[in-house]
């Protein structure tokens, strides 16, 4: 088995948390962010020198890149970056607040894209590695009640998209990872909702208002979900995508093919605009 060291922002709870424990659990290194110091004090007492823990928050992109740095000084050599830390913001686009819609594009995109960015610069000087970069089904499907959420994911995959052909010729391969619905800690605290407007009773947006309940069906389990990216990082070629759970892969095709049968059909109507010459 490669041992291989790991750099992971938000390893405190959720998947951060499931991979930290998996990687440090096959003897590799994990160098990891947190917001709050002494979140992950009985990993660092059961692993000590294995685990680098630093402190920032990925919308500080000043703090962010002084982990990413820390942590090459750290451990010298980093093989895969995996850029996780963020949340699902749910609500009608208009019952969002101004504050709501900025913070949940900084964290789950802005925030992966400094990632991105600071590590760049260490991963081309050591002649290449992996960026793992968390999307969501929710970065190729879209469903009413989580606009503002499907934007932050939907610009993920964008970026890696491109990003992939930018770092290839570095040796830098890109994995995008689009999980279903998985039984971690998301739906108590990494979800948060919009103020309710009774405008919105009863219509589609108020869909996903059961997340205060807890009462939607997750059939993913996130340890074989996390020891799925562990073990994606031993794949070549780096697969661009990962597909976890059932219900990721049902919604993602759906959506698709409904997708293309909306295209198909303007070929000749979209050829029509072109210019005559």
């Amino acid at each position: 088995m490669t041992k291989r060291t790991w750099f992971i922002t938000g390893i405190n709870s959720g998947f951060g948390r499931l991979l930290t424990e998996r990687a440090l659990e096959d003897g590799g290194r994990v160098a990891g962010t947190v917001r709050k110091p002494g979140s992950v004090a009985d990993l660092e007492s059961r692993h000590g020198d294995a685990l680098w823990v630093g402190r920032t928050d990925v919308t500080d992109t000043v703090s962010l890149r002084r982990a990413v740095d820390g942590a090459f000084a750290a451990f010298g050599r980093i093989d895969v970056v995996v850029a996780n830390a963020g949340y699902g913001l749910f609500g009608a686009a208009e019952e969002l607040t101004d504050e709501q819609v900025e913070h949940q594009i900084a964290t789950n995109l802005t925030g992966l894209i400094h990632t991105v960015r600071a590590a760049l610069p260490h991963l081309r000087a050591q002649g290449g590695g992996r960026l793992v970069l968390f999307s969501s089904v929710a970065g190729l499907t879209a469903n009413a009640g989580g606009s503002v959420y499907h934007a932050s994911k939907w610009g993920v995959e964008g970026f890696a998209e491109a990003l992939a052909p930018e770092v290839a010729p570095f040796g830098i391969d890109v994995t995008i990872v689009e999980p279903g619905g998985a039984r971690t800690s998301f739906v108590r605290s990494g979800v948060r909702l919009a103020e309710p407007m009774p405008d919105y009773d009863g219509t589609p947006a108020s869909f996903l208002r059961v997340l205060k309940d807890g009462d939607v069906p997750i059939p993913g389990d996130p340890a074989k979900m996390a020891a799925a990216v562990i073990a994606s990082a031993g794949l070549s070629p780096a697969p661009l995508r990962i597909v976890l759970g059932s219900d990721s892969y049902q919604a993602i095709t759906t959506q698709m093919q409904e997708r293309l049968a909306q295209i198909l059909p303007q070929k000749d109507s979209a050829a029509a605009t072109d210019a005559d010459d």
